[in-house]
């Protein structure tokens, strides 16, 4: 066969590589409720516009923002991450290169002596060799083993973006919550500094009576027991800010030193303010980097069992060589020296196929492994916002019955005090007003802190979408 017909057979060969063994991808269909409106979507609490990615800055704090950009660039997690991804395109790389020519150089220079017994009379026992051969080699992919490879490592790089994704959703999530954590403790901690000086009050005007004999001591003595029992919740809740305040150093890629000064001044926990945006079912799953991350694995194994199916059928790849043996440095580009070789080569395992069949059938589970897995994210992901949109919603409701228990225990600790300042209340009234008082204020300060939680808590069940930069 001349040249010209090889290159004809290699034209007409590759223009059939179009035919890819295997099944064609087909992306799953959720239910179709799975697109819905919310069930916890009727509430004046949020609505049904699309969210917003940097949902962080619905909080209008510019410390917040801050540290969220130092976490997206800096975070332990994210920067792994990222290196994923930078594995996955290098393996689309290499996927990519098996449907180019593949080439080779190979060289050697020798110098030596052989045994006389192994030389003509006549010739030199001593002498130089050199070697040298180009080979190329195409392998024409007739039944798609390099084309399903290549969708397979595309599927493989989008999906490891798509979990990247979920990284930056946790990592801005936890770094949020741990914000929210830091600035709740210190509300807190406010809270019950103003309740011992209250109760400081309280003993000083309790203490007063007692040496006009007004009161008896065990009256004093009660007082004391209730204001060192609040005072003993600040160091729990400093402890708790302390570590809130490490967490954040650590989400953000710092040292518990290098934390800025600018975080540890804020004292008020962030709230949003107006009606959070969550779509609907729809918008959650085009957001939700997990369901995405999952589509692309069951159409990375999809493409997977193509590339096993191929080994069913012969493997035909184009292959040429042309070299040289001289045995010193001037012969090398001489006729004599050079040679070549141009031909195809066929490998098939066949007739035992039983190897290659156990590993399509293996694919093929792998497929049905990840279509489940889809379908369990899915649900999962509709399962975790309702949840977060039942809690926030009901965070919100205690929190506004808390408020006004607070406002009612407070009038009735204002009332019991100045009663007892003209002598027309007991002092055990007294006391239990102002336990009751203490009680409503710590409650709620945490509730404070349960809804910035359930809001953290929505926003990372809604997801979100990051440009690579």
């Amino acid at each position: 066969m001349n040249i010209k017909n090889m290159v004809a057979t290699l034209l007409v060969a590759t223009s059939l590589t179009a035919c890819a063994v295997g099944p064609d991808y087909v992306a799953p269909t959720p239910p179709a409720t799975a697109s819905a409106p919310f069930v916890g979507v009727q509430s004046a609490e949020v609505t049904n516009a699309w969210p917003d990615d940097n949902w962080w800055r619905l909080y209008k704090d510019p410390v917040l923002d801050g540290l969220v950009a130092d976490a997206l660039a800096a975070n332990t997690d994210v920067r792994v991450a990222v290196a994923r991804i930078e594995k996955a395109r290098a393996n689309l790389r290499g996927s990519k290169s098996d449907a180019l020519p593949q080439t080779g150089i190979d060289a050697s220079g020798t110098y030596g002596r052989v045994s006389e017994s192994q030389v003509l009379p006549g010739y030199d026992r001593e002498g130089r060799r050199v070697d040298g051969e180009l080979s190329v080699s195409y392998e024409l992919d007739l039944f798609g083993r390099v084309k399903r490879g290549i969708e397979a490592s595309r599927a493989d790089l989008a999906a490891s973006i798509e979990d990247a994704d979920a990284v930056r959703v946790t990592v801005v999530a936890d770094t949020v919550r741990a914000y929210v954590d830091a600035t709740s403790a210190a509300e807190q901690i406010a809270v019950a500094q103003d309740t011992v000086a209250l109760l400081d009050k309280s003993e000083r005007i309790t203490n007063a009576r007692f040496e006009r004999g007004l009161n008896q001591k065990l009256d004093v003595i009660r007082v004391t027991q209730l204001r060192e029992q609040q005072a003993a919740a600040i160091p729990s809740l400093q402890a708790t800010r302390d570590a809130a305040m490490f967490r954040l150093a650590t989400l953000t890629g710092r040292t518990p030193q290098d934390l800025p000064a600018s975080v540890r001044d804020r004292t008020t926990t962030p709230d949003v303010g107006q009606p959070i945006p969550v779509g609907d079912g729809a918008t959650l799953l085009a957001r939700r980097p997990d369901v995405k991350a999952a589509e692309r694995r069951l159409a990375g194994d999809t493409a997977r069992i193509g590339v096993a199916t191929a080994d069913l059928y012969p493997k035909i790849t184009l292959g040429g060589s042309i070299g040289t043996t001289a045995v010193g440095v001037t012969d090398i580009f001489g006729g004599g020296p050079l040679r070549w070789l141009v031909g195809p080569m066929i490998s098939w395992a066949f007739p035992n196929q039983e190897a290659i069949r156990s590993r399509i059938g293996g694919a093929r589970a792998d497929a049905k492994a990840d279509l489940a897995t889809f379908d369990g994210t899915v649900l999962t992901a509709l399962e975790e916002t309702e949840t977060a949109l039942s809690a926030y919603r009901n965070a919100l409701l205690r929190k506004d019955r808390l408020a006004s228990a607070r406002d009612a225990a407070k009038r009735a600790a204002d009332v019991s005090m100045a009663r007892q300042s003209r002598g027309q209340i007991d002092a055990l009234d007294v006391l239990d007003s102002q336990r009751t008082l203490a009680g409503a204020e710590a409650d709620y300060a945490s509730a404070t802190r349960a809804v910035a939680f359930a809001q953290v808590d929505l926003f990372r069940a809604l997801g979100g979408n990051w440009q690579e930069t």
